[in-house]
């Protein structure tokens, strides 16, 4: 097993044991108790961050940072507007299955009569 394995392995390990750490001390505060359980992830974390593939997670993580910069959101007025627009055609659908459906049910009391 190389160097990059092992790491992960041991990360995995950290978590595990900060997940049993979080259940054995069911009877102290909350605060210790979560406190244990994020140490434990902060420390996991670090550990996965020194193999190749949590620098790669870095990286991706970094690039799509970047890429979210790029984005052009929309306008405060745009988004009403399309929010609007929405609004009005599902009101719309719903409309019209409303009446497909009122139709359908006048027509199947037609072909068995009312009684039926």
């Amino acid at each position: 097993m190389d160097a990059d394995k092992l790491k992960l392995v041991l990360a995995v390990l950290i978590l595990g044991v900060g997940i049993v750490a979080f259940y054995y001390l069911g009877d102290r505060p909350d605060l210790i108790r979560v406190g244990a359980l994020l140490g434990a992830g902060v420390v996991a974390v670090t550990v996965a961050m020194l193999s190749a593939q949590g620098r790669a997670a870095w990286e991706f993580a970094k690039g799509s940072r970047m890429e979210l910069r790029k984005v052009v959101w929309p306008s405060n007025k745009e988004t009403i507007q399309v929010t609007l627009v929405v609004f009005v055609i599902v009101i719309l659908i719903a409309l019209y299955l409303w009446v497909v459906d009122w139709g359908l049910q006048k027509g199947v009391l037609a072909l068995t009569g009312p009684g039926a």
